[in-house]
């Protein structure tokens, strides 16, 4: 059973086979021939842009034409830029007063939530801010008896005046003090409301104020850092988005609300999706480019601040000169399409709607539609500039003139440039 699972994919494979082969032995007698005609009738060498095929090598290759036509297709414009969050999602936790690092609790590329423990940090300080908040507060409240009855006394005449206003002031002083030091303690992490002679602590937390991930870890266990010294920085990639620069020329293209597709310079193997939602209405510092503002859309994994990426905005939908995108070869860096040459466009066209008619056995005449008459046929290489590609075709520029008729190839034309590089490297 497997056996027979494994012939029709060996089978196909040896028919590609032998047909690749077929087609690179008429390219190498086709070479040839040419070759011994140009030695013998003393010939000029064959242009560098153009290259002959027989019939029987158009045939088998498959060889298939059209003209440049108008296709409707979705303009897009291509930009460059970097990936960025917002300063109000990026955090770095510091620590208010100074103190000795005693542990650290996260690494960097941890998520983590707003409010957890990245370290802890020590200082005699705080055990001494600590005893004087409870110091205070005990003397706040001997001090609020102490006016009570010294009111009660004013009111029988009982005491002198200056007496009760001394410490109506000293009320007023500790309840100061006592509140400074309570927004201190609370500052730093210190719940004053439970606080007491058995509870002091020595050691404080440097909490996270936003959720995200650790980018950074700036100190190690054992190091002091001075107060408002960073401790960690913290990203919050929810929240990326792109900055895309574009210039003037092309601003009145873009809109709000525009979706735009972008991949990674370094690793373009992956589209993302981003919606624009600003524009900037100032140029950049040292650049005629403006910043398009965009939030990215959809799943952000692999996606980091400070990225470059390329985007493709897409536009309205426009009429184009576009080929099928089959039609196009690049060779050396430049996009290429093939053309029948000016003075054999004509016997071409005629070559197609020639059929050759075989005979069966009883004398009857059938069509073969696949076979050209042509001995040979002539072929440009035209250089064209690529524009947005959609539905299976391709927008293209011509680079030079073609005529508005021109015979384009549509398949075959990569078999056409393996001809004519391979013969370019016998000419030199």
């Amino acid at each position: 059973m497997n056996n027979k699972k494994l012939i029709a994919p060996l089978h196909s494979l040896r028919i590609a086979q032998l047909r690749y082969l077929l087609i690179i032995f008429l390219f190498a007698c086709n070479s040839n021939t040419g070759v011994e005609n140009t030695v013998e009738k003393n010939a000029e060498p064959e242009h560098a842009n153009t290259t002959t095929l027989s019939g029987e090598q158009m045939n088998a290759i498959g060889i298939q034409f059209s003209t440049l036509e108008k296709k409707q297709l979705t303009a897009s414009m291509k930009a460059n830029g970097i990936l960025n969050v917002p300063n109000q999602n990026r955090a770095t936790a510091t620590a208010l007063m100074g103190g000795v690092i005693k542990s650290i609790l996260v690494q960097a590329g941890n998520n983590i939530s707003k409010g957890q423990t990245i370290a802890t940090i020590s200082n005699t300080s705080f055990i001494t801010m600590q005893e004087e908040f409870l110091s205070t507060s005990a003397k706040l409240e001997y001090a609020e008896t102490e006016l009570k009855r010294q009111q009660e006394l004013n009111a029988g005449n009982a005491t002198a005046l200056k007496t009760l206003q001394q410490i109506q002031s000293e009320v007023k002083t500790l309840k100061a003090r006592k509140v400074s030091l309570q927004k201190q303690l609370e500052l730093i992490g210190i719940h004053t409301a439970s606080l007491n002679a058995d509870n002091i602590q020595s050691v404080i937390s440097i909490i996270s104020p936003i959720s995200g991930a650790v980018r950074d870890i700036m100190v190690n266990i054992g190091s002091y850092v001075e107060a408002n010294n960073p401790i960690a920085e913290i990203i919050d990639n929810s929240q990326l988005h792109l900055d895309l620069f574009v210039y003037e020329k092309d601003l009145s293209k873009l809109r709000e609300g525009q979706i735009i597709h972008f991949t990674l310079t370094n690793n373009p193997g992956k589209e993302y999706d981003a919606k624009i939602y600003a524009i900037s209405n100032t140029f950049e510092t040292n650049s005629k480019a403006i910043a398009i503002h965009a939030m990215v859309e959809g799943n952000k994994q692999g996606l980091i601040d400070g990225m470059s990426i390329t985007a493709i905005v897409s536009l309205e939908k426009a009429m184009l000169d576009a080929v099928p995108s089959e039609a196009l070869v690049n060779y050396q860096g430049t996009d290429f399409i093939f053309i029948v040459a000016a003075n054999q466009s004509d016997s071409t066209q005629q070559q197609e709607t020639t059929a050759i008619h075989q005979h069966d056995e009883n004398g009857h005449s059938h069509p073969n539609d696949n076979k050209t008459t042509a001995s040979e046929t002539v072929f440009e290489k035209i250089p064209v500039r690529k524009g947005t590609s959609d539905v299976g075709y391709t927008e293209i520029t011509p680079l030079k003139d073609i005529p508005a008729d021109a015979r384009i190839v549509t398949k075959g034309a990569f078999f056409i440039l393996a001809k004519m590089t391979n013969t370019g490297e016998h000419e030199h």
